[in-house]
């Protein structure tokens, strides 16, 4: 194996310039600062987790994510998924406190992808866990928080899918009873989003005409309140109908806190089977391709950790929402620029104290410079008047220019 050159990285780990890093802290203070005035108090987790707890209990799959061993040969895992340590936080540091409690977080989680699929190892996640509370008052609660979430951070077009896994689970059962691989098949069909593949396994199950239409159903329930009553229709299931009526209320609440315009329900979305319970929900932006938020019920995770409770919940993957805020996300700035002699040099660090405090201020200082030593002479020349108030000097622009340079 060839050593790697001296600029390389990991596949899948990237490295943040300055503005990007400003973007992605403005997103992640503006909607902390959301999910606070919601109640939600902020948690912090270690990067690091012991593999037979957080790792196996951990939604994602066993070979994404990134192991290792500690000095004692124990297996540690580089967090995957947010979720399942706030869980063991919950069972554990929190278990005297009542129930329930809302909990946010921002962190990076890491999972080991194909190289070929292009996406990264590591990203940054913004989320919620609400804890101990079944209603489907609570999911709705999540959801609208969610889109508040979206708004705060900058971005302007966006629709949130419904779904619950209780339908599919439900509508299976009942026509593919004797039948779970052709269940798990059509699943990961649906999970895959491959609507072709879906009918061409349902055709090839040879399943009688009756079956195949309400299985193919399915692919055209989505929409609003309405696909509720259609959903009804397509199966008597006792579990499907439970899935369907609790979706129509969590709509309903929706509809109370003045969201329900940016929802629509889809019931061929389905989340991770093996992990969520209830309702699941991804949120889209208008112009790309990939959620930029995901989340749902996942009411058997906490009693792996030994304190048993339901729990919704969901995460924004804060890097995609770079992608879809752009620069709105960004807050006016003043950059100020201070160049100063020695002679005045107190004078002028003086100022930049003073306008350090005010808001949206950014201060530059920087010695005039006598051509030696480290500090390369002021050029009144470089400096470039832009108009409206602007300057440019050595690459950078700045709002004003103060000088301080003689007596």
């Amino acid at each position: 194996m060839s050593k790697p050159k001296v600029f390389e990285k990991p596949t899948g780990f990237k490295d943040l310039l300055p503005e990007s890093v400003a973007r992605i802290r403005e997103i992640e203070f503006s909607v902390l600062d959301c999910m606070e005035r919601w109640g939600y108090r902020q948690i912090v987790t270690p990067t690091l987790e012991f593999y037979d707890t957080v790792g196996m209990a951990s939604s994602i799959e066993d070979r994404k994510q990134f192991k290792l061993l500690d000095r004692n040969g124990k297996t540690l895992v580089l967090r995957s998924d947010m979720t399942a340590p706030i869980a063991r936080v919950v069972s554990s540091l929190l278990r005297d406190e009542p129930l329930p409690l809302r909990l946010s977080y921002h962190g990076n989680v890491f999972r080991a992808m194909e190289e070929e699929a292009g996406r990264d190892s590591e990203f940054l996640q913004t989320g919620v866990e609400l804890v101990g509370d079944p209603s489907a008052e609570a999911d709705a609660e999540v959801v609208a928080l969610a889109i508040a979430s979206l708004q705060a951070a900058g971005v302007k077009a966006f629709k949130f899918a419904l779904g619950h896994v209780g339908f599919l689970h439900g509508l299976f059962g009942e026509t593919l009873k004797d039948h779970p691989e052709a269940q798990e098949e059509l699943k990961s069909c649906l999970l895959g989003r491959d609507y072709v593949g879906y009918r061409t396994a349902i055709r090839r199950m040879g399943v009688d005409e009756a079956r195949r239409g309400e299985l193919e159903s399915i692919l055209r329930l989505r929409g609003g309140k309405d696909i509720c009553e259609q959903a009804l229709s397509v199966t008597s299931d006792p579990t499907a109908q439970a899935a369907i009526a609790h979706l129509c209320e969590v709509w309903n609440v929706l509809e109370a806190y003045g969201v329900s315009e940016h929802v629509l329900i889809d019931l061929t979305m389905i989340g991770n089977f093996s992990y969520y319970t209830g309702l699941t929900f991804e949120g889209y932006a208008a112009d790309l391709g990939f959620p930029l938020c995901s989340g749902g019920r996942y009411d058997n995770l906490l009693a792996q950790f030994g304190r048993p409770a339901p729990a919704t919940g969901f995460a924004l993957k804060t890097n995609r929402i770079l992608e879809a805020a752009g620069d709105a996300v960004r807050k006016q700035q003043e950059r100020v620029l201070i160049v100063y002699g020695e002679s005045r040099r107190g004078e002028a660090l003086g100022k930049a104290r003073e306008l350090r405090t005010l808001p949206g201020k950014v201060v530059v200082t920087r010695h005039a410079g006598n051509g030696t030593g480290s500090c390369a002479s002021w050029d009144p020349a470089a400096l470039h008047e832009l108009g409206q108030g602007r300057y440019r000097y050595e690459g950078n622009v700045y709002s004003d220019v103060l000088l301080y340079l003689t007596d």
